[in-house]
C-alpha cells in the first residue's frame, strides 16, 4: 500500500483541488502519512501570487524530498504553471502538472481507477469548499492568476447539487462556494444560456437542498453584487450567510485606475449601502493593498477614510509585492518597503478597531453558529463560527457539536463573542478578558503625520 501526504499553499480554490486528488487516492486504496511517517508520494499544490508564494513553494519541496529520501514529488498549482522548468528542476520531482484540467488524469494514472466526480468530504474541516468555476480575464495591473488560470470554466448545476449533497451528507454544515473569480459564474457561456446558468440561479439551486447546512459565499466583486443576490440572501437567512467579502484594494480613485480595477469609491461605497439596505446586521470584509506603485500619502490616507466610511467587519491588509510579468512590476514610482509597512501597520490598526466595533454592534443579535470545538478545560462551553464570520463562545453540551445552533451574543472579548444558548437560556461564565468595545473616531492625519515622500 502506497503512503502519500499533501501540502497546500494559496487560496480555496486549490484547497478543493487538493481535496480531489486526496480522495481520489484515498478512494484507490492508498493510505495518507502519519505526521512523522515518510511518504512514498508527495503531492504540493503550490500558489504564484507573490514571490514569498514561490518561495515557500521551494522550501517545501526541499524539505519534503530531505524528510522524505525515497518519495516521489508531484507538483501542481499556479507556480507550477507559470514556472514549469524551474519547479522541475528541485529535488526529487517528478512530474509537474502545469493546467488543473489534468487533474482527473493524473488521479486515473496513479490510482489506476476512474477519477471521482466530485469530492464527499473536505478533510479535518467543518466548512466544506466546492469549486464552481475556474479562471480569470480581468487583468489587473497587479495580478499573475489571469497568466496562470486563463480559463473561464463553469461546473454544470446539477455535478455542484451532487458534490453539496455528499458533503451535507457526510456532516458539513457550511458549503462555501468558491472559484477564482466566482462573480463570473457561467459567464463564458452564450447568452441564452447565461440566463439560466448564473450565480444566483446556482445558488438558488443550492438553498434548495435538503438538510442542515448554510452556505456562504467566497470572494465577489462590487460589481457583481446586484439586488436579485441581495434578495435572494435577504429571503433566506437561515441558508445563506450575511456575509460578502468585496476586496477594495485602494480607496483613491486613481489609484484604482492604475490597478485596471473595474469601479470607482463612490460605486464601491453605493454597494456597500445597498447590502446593509437588504440585509440584516451584514458582516462585510474586504482586501486592501497598500504601497502599491505612485500611491501618495493622500491616496493612503483616502483609503483609510474608505475602510472607515465602509465599515468592515474584516480588514486583509497586503503589502504591494512586485510579480514579473504584472504591468505593474514596471511602473515608476516603486514605494520603499518602510513606508509600505508603516502603512500596513497604521490599516491594520484600524482594521482591529473596525473588527472590536463590528463585534460590539451585534450585542444582542441572535447568531448562527457550527459548533465546532468544546473549549478546552471547559467541557460545557463551545466555540464555533457565527454566520457573519466572528468566533463565538456559548455554553452547551456535545450534543450541539457540528449543528448549527442559535445564540444571542451577549458580550464582547476581544475579537471573540461571548453569547447566551438560544436552546438552553444560559449564560456563558464570566470571563475575566471580556470587555465592552467602543470605537472612537479617528481625526484624518494632519501635515506632522505624513509618512515620508513617495
Amino acid at each position: 500500500m502506497r503512503v502519500f501526504k499533501t501540502v497546500t499553499l494559496g487560496c480555496k480554490v486549490n484547497q478543493y483541488e487538493t481535496e480531489y486528488v486526496r480522495q481520489g487516492l484515498l478512494g484507490a486504496g492508498y493510505r495518507e502519512a502519519a505526521p512523522d511517517e515518510p511518504a512514498d508520494l508527495c503531492i504540493v499544490n503550490t500558489c504564484t501570487v507573490t514571490v514569498e508564494s514561490d518561495y515557500k513553494g521551494r522550501k517545501i519541496i526541499r524539505a519534503l524530498a530531505r524528510e522524505n529520501p525515497q518519495t516521489e514529488i508531484i507538483v501542481m498549482g499556479c507556480y507550477a504553471t507559470r514556472a514549469a522548468g524551474e519547479v522541475a528542476s528541485l529535488p526529487r520531482v517528478m512530474r509537474v502538472v502545469t493546467d488543473k484540467r489534468q487533474l482527473p488524469e493524473l488521479v486515473r494514472e496513479l490510482a489506476q481507477v476512474e477519477p471521482p466526480a466530485g469530492i464527499a468530504a473536505f478533510d479535518r474541516l467543518h466548512r466544506a469548499c466546492v469549486k464552481v468555476q475556474d479562471g480569470c480575464t480581468q487583468e489587473c495591473s497587479y495580478c499573475i492568476v489571469p497568466k496562470v488560470r486563463p480559463v473561464p470554466i463553469s461546473r454544470p448545476i446539477s455535478e455542484v447539487l451532487e458534490e453539496v449533497r455528499r458533503l451535507v451528507d457526510h456532516g458539513h454544515r457550511e458549503i462555501v462556494l468558491t472559484g477564482i473569480h466566482l462573480g463570473c459564474y457561467g459567464a463564458e457561456l452564450p447568452v441564452k444560456a447565461r440566463r439560466r446558468t448564473n450565480l444566483v440561479s446556482l445558488l438558488r439551486a443550492v438553498v434548495g437542498v435538503e438538510g442542515e447546512f448554510r452556505v456562504r459565499l467566497s470572494s465577489l466583486e462590487a460589481p457583481e453584487i446586484d439586488p436579485e443576490l441581495l434578495q435572494l440572501m435577504a429571503d433566506f437567512p437561515e441558508r445563506i450567510c450575511p456575509h460578502l467579502h468585496i476586496p477594495l484594494q485602494s480607496g483613491s480613485d486613481a489609484v484604482l485606475q492604475r490597478m485596471r480595477r473595474r469601479y470607482t469609491i463612490d460605486q464601491f461605497l453605493a454597494c456597500c449601502a445597498r447590502v446593509r439596505a437588504m440585509l440584516r446586521a451584514p458582516a462585510l470584509t474586504t482586501d486592501v493593498i497598500v504601497g502599491f506603485p505612485g500611491e501618495s500619502d493622500v491616496d493612503f490616507e483616502t483609503t483609510c477614510d474608505v475602510v472607515r466610511q465602509a465599515q468592515f467587519a474584516k480588514l486583509h491588509v497586503f503589502r504591494f509585492s512586485p510579480r514579473e510579468g504584472t504591468a505593474a512590476a514596471t511602473m515608476p514610482n516603486q514605494i520603499s518597503p518602510a513606508i509600505k509597512q508603516l502603512r500596513a501597520n497604521q490599516l491594520a490598526e484600524i482594521g482591529r478597531q473596525l473588527r472590536q466595533a463590528f463585534c460590539a454592534s451585534l450585542i444582542g443579535q441572535e447568531l448562527q453558529v457550527v459548533a465546532e470545538r468544546v473549549l478546552e478545560g471547559r467541557p460545557s462551553q463551545l466555540s464555533g463560527t457565527a454566520d457573519r464570520y466572528v468566533t463565538v463562545r456559548f455554553p452547551g453540551g456535545p450534543e450541539l457539536m457540528d449543528h448549527l445552533v442559535r445564540v444571542t451574543a451577549e458580550r464582547v472579548a476581544g475579537e471573540c463573542i461571548l453569547a447566551t444558548s438560544a436552546r438552553a437560556g444560559t449564560s456563558l461564565a464570566t470571563d475575566p478578558t471580556e470587555v465592552r468595545w467602543t470605537l472612537a473616531p479617528r481625526p484624518r492625519a494632519g501635515k506632522g503625520d505624513s509618512l515620508g515622500p513617495t
